[in-house]
């Protein structure tokens, strides 16, 4: 067969627009958009127009393997979150006079433990510090293991540092170097040592577990009634990381002895629970090693993001960011499908796809730019949620027990979304779709912010040191007003369930939304708006003490309320889209041109256990797509897949 027969039969099956040039390595660009829409949507089982909209939708099964990355996350989550809210007693309260040594008050004490005292706006600053770096580092080690280490790896190596933080904190519990003054120390370098380990598992651990979903495009099943229904990966999605965020807060429970012993036995005691549950880990790491489907690092695709930022600037201007056009994107200027039409020939090392990805990726991370103001409302700004609680009636409870509410509405509601009000909108065939979801968890969060700014007003004005009930001549434990502490579980636990309409969509949004190369970065990403809030709390960490605790609430609420109106406005079209995974596995090393390095297409083989394994054989993809200008004429380069 002649090449020119070649070409002919290449455009009968692409259509008469798609040029190709056999002389030279590319890839081939349909320029009609509906007609690669075609080829992408032909797969089996997949629903009809009239059964997307009439069939009822359902979850998919997860492997037995996605269970135990929730365990693994439950042992570090429980480690961390062990120790974590400690800290801010530990560095505000001095060694309570008469206690044992250890850090603990005198038995029938209102006073909370103590160690260092430093103050509030110094352990508001250690407490916010270290979450700003566990949230911020991310972007780093994200990175990394979307380019070098790969995930496993990565967050292999995470659990390695966050152990050895452990190891040094238990030491920062000795009753020597606490009535000595030198635990400082061994506290200061275990904490930061701690966010460093966290920061390099969090943001790869969410992405490995949905890496194990075998299904990313709506299909259609008969079940064993008889019914034929929708399997919906997104709904799939959303079960996983229902589970995995229970875990998370199971995990996150583990503060609850912490805080007992810390009153009750002292520092140390405190510090060795969490590393006792985190020793679970390195078996269950080794378990994992070689049952996950695992991804190799493909390279960083966050070059050709600038780059094709440089071309919708360049060729749509600023301004268009900032047009709403029907049916185009401030993004269409960069795909090769468009670039071929225009006149304009510029060689590009992506295809339409990754334009499409990079769109939808931006569009995540303006979703994660709203997130700041639901943390603030959900735990206090800075340490002012622990700060209150030191003007309440404790009648013996742990001032900072009461913050597992928090984790405990999670933990109560997560299985009630999961398998009853889920469902339930499921069958009614009402989509609650991710932006809905999280304009309800940011509202909840305002309506929580507002519950710790009613309660702080009313400790103000009913306690005996007035507006200055946790500084002054007024010491704590000494003149708290006459409300009990527990009044306090009512906004921690409508922030914890505001948790569940914005955090688990995130995860989901993070991963499906990013190009395949960046999915750790973009998770990160989502991470570091946390880091945002951390950061404020640590801004306005001076102003955290009396009298302007109320508006340290007050104020977030109130503007949690507007940015929540505002979130719906923008987002809001986004839930008409139906669920998209990028499969798109195309990125280019900058040092070769138009080599590619990706991960390989996993095939899946069923175990005898039912579990997916990973099939190493290695994939040349695709090559990218190009427009060259030839003697007057744009031709599109072409290439082939092939398996090795």
């Amino acid at each position: 067969m002649t090449q020119e027969n070649k070409t002919a039969d290449a455009q009968i099956m692409l259509g008469a627009d798609a040029h190709l040039d056999m002389d030279r390595k590319g890839s081939m660009v349909e320029t009609d958009p509906a007609a690669r829409a075609n080829i992408d949507e032909d797969y089996v089982n997949r629903p009809t127009e009239e059964e997307r909209t009439t069939l009822r939708r359902i979850p998919g099964s997860l492997p037995a393997v996605a269970y135990v990355i929730c365990a693994v996350e439950f042992a570090e989550r429980a480690s961390y979150y062990g120790v974590q809210p400690l800290f801010a007693n530990y560095v505000n309260r001095k060694m309570p006079t008469g206690g044992n040594g250890y850090g603990a008050p005198p038995a029938g004490s209102e006073l909370p433990a103590g160690a260092l005292g430093m103050g509030t706006v110094k352990a508001t600053s250690v407490s916010q510090s270290f979450s700003m770096l566990a949230y911020t580092l991310p972007l780093v080690f994200g990175w990394l293991a979307d380019t070098k280490t790969g995930r496993f790896k990565m967050i292999c190596y995470g659990v390695g540092v966050c152990g050895v933080a452990h190891v040094i904190m238990v030491a920062a519990g000795a009753p020597s170097l606490l009535a000595s003054g030198n635990a400082k120390i061994p506290f200061f370098l275990s904490v930061y040592i701690l966010s460093v380990g966290a920061a390099m598992f969090k943001p790869n651990i969410s992405p490995t577990l949905l890496d194990q979903m075998q299904s990313s495009r709506p299909e259609t099943k008969v079940l064993k009634t008889g019914e034929k229904v929708i399997v919906d990966p997104e709904h799939t999605a959303e079960r996983a990381m229902l589970w995995f965020y229970l875990l998370i807060n199971i995990g996150g429970f583990m503060n609850v002895p912490t805080t007992y012993t810390e009153k009750y036995v002292g520092w140390w005691l405190s510090f060795l629970l969490p590393l006792f549950l985190y020793m679970p880990l390195l078996p269950l790491l080794w378990y994992l090693r070689k049952r996950l489907i695992l991804y190799p690092p493909g390279g960083s695709d966050l070059t050709n993001v600038f780059r094709v930022l440089g071309v919708c600037f360049k060729r749509g201007g600023f301004l268009s960011m900032f047009r709403r056009r029907k049916g185009k994107s401030f993004f269409d200027p960069a795909k090769p499908s468009v670039i071929a039409q225009s006149g304009r020939p510029l060689h590009v090392p992506w295809n339409d796809e990754f334009v499409n990805d990079v769109r939808r990726a931006f569009q995540a991370t303006g979703i994660f730019m709203f997130f700041p103001i639901q943390n603030i409302n959900d735990n206090g700004l800075g340490n002012s949620a622990n700060a209150l609680t030191t003007m309440l009636k404790t009648k013996g409870v742990p001032n900072d027990v009461i913050g597992n509410f928090n984790s405990l509405s999670i933990i109560l509601m997560a299985p009630v979304l999961n398998f009853g009000l889920y469902p339930l909108l499921r069958k009614w065939k009402i989509h609650f779709g991710p932006v809905a979801r999280i304009t309800f968890g940011l509202s909840m969060a305002a309506v929580a912010g507002a519950g710790y700014a009613i309660i702080n007003y009313y400790a103000y004005k009913l306690g005996p040191c007035g507006n200055h009930g946790t500084t002054g001549e007024c010491e704590i434990g000494e003149g708290v007003a006459d409300i009990t502490i527990w009044w306090m579980a009512i906004p921690y636990a409508l922030g914890g369930i505001s948790e569940l309409f914005v955090n688990v969509p995130a995860y989901g949004i993070a991963y499906s939304r990013a190009p395949p190369n960046m999915r750790s970065l973009v998770s990160a990403i989502n991470l570091f708006n946390s880091a945002i809030a951390y950061a404020l709390g640590l801004a306005f960490a001076g102003l955290i003490k009396d009298p302007y605790l109320t508006w340290d609430f007050g104020a977030p609420a109130i503007i949690g309320v507007a940015i929540a109106i505002a979130f719906y406005w923008i987002y809001r079209d986004i839930d008409k889209e139906e669920y998209t995974l990028s499969t798109n596995t195309q990125s280019v090393d900058p040092a070769e041109g138009s080599h590619l390095k990706v991960p390989p297409q996993a095939d899946l083989d069923a175990s005898s256990e039912g579990e997916a394994t990973s099939d190493k054989r290695d994939v040349a993809p695709l090559p990218p797509y190009a427009v060259d200008d030839v003697g007057g004429e744009k031709r599109l380069e072409s290439g082939i897949q092939e398996v090795k």
